[in-house]
């Protein structure tokens, strides 16, 4: 099993809900509700999506994380992942490494979200303000004019800018990410 797989074997989201006397309970208590890999590089693994404004309503509903994983939440809508980041595969052509990722951006539903890729092939931007936590390993935050090491615990709060996850060393990275859409 890779470092990757490990790390994701023991996701475990819970999702409650109140019954009809208005008494909570557990809804939900597994694994992600749908996952995006590419393969040890990355991936989405989501755990919910709902609507971000209006009234909250604990009845018990479908599960909202179900479906093909996309990068950015519907319209209106908040997101909560895990997401994933490995390290780049040793010998790997940097021209190889560009068209996975690529080809992943294009799959989430992203293809149009990589303004600028020339600091790196993973660049991109969202058109949410993001919260991302990092719970497992160490990544380097690039940004267009600087770049930042973070640590298992450090939040960022990306707000619509281009920017890209490097791993830091030969341990995959997890990460928390709630995404809400502000169009």
């Amino acid at each position: 099993m890779s470092k990757m797989s490990e790390m994701l074997a023991d996701l475990r989201r819970v999702v409650t809900a109140s019954d009809a006397d208005g008494k909570s309970h557990i809804m939900i208590d597994g694994g992600p509700a749908d996952e995006f890999r590419t393969g040890d590089l990355g991936g989405l693994l989501e755990i919910w999506h709902d609507d971000a404004s209006g009234p909250l309503d604990p009845q018990p509903c479908e599960d909202k994380g179900a479906g093909t994983p996309i990068l950015s939440p519907d319209k209106g809508k908040v997101k909560i992942r895990w997401f994933t980041s490995g390290p780049s595969p040793e010998g790997a052509p940097p021209e190889m490494i560009a068209d996975l990722t690529r080809q992943a951006f294009v799959a989430i539903g992203a293809g149009d979200h990589q303004p600028d890729t020339s600091k790196h092939p993973a660049m991109h931007t969202t058109h949410t303000i993001d919260a991302i936590i990092l719970v497992k390993g160490r990544v380097r935050l690039i940004l267009d004019k600087e770049e930042t090491v973070i640590g298992p615990g450090d939040v960022v709060v990306q707000r619509a800018t281009n920017h890209a996850w490097a791993v830091e060393g030969d341990e995959p990275a997890l990460f928390v990410a709630v995404l809400v859409d502000r169009s």
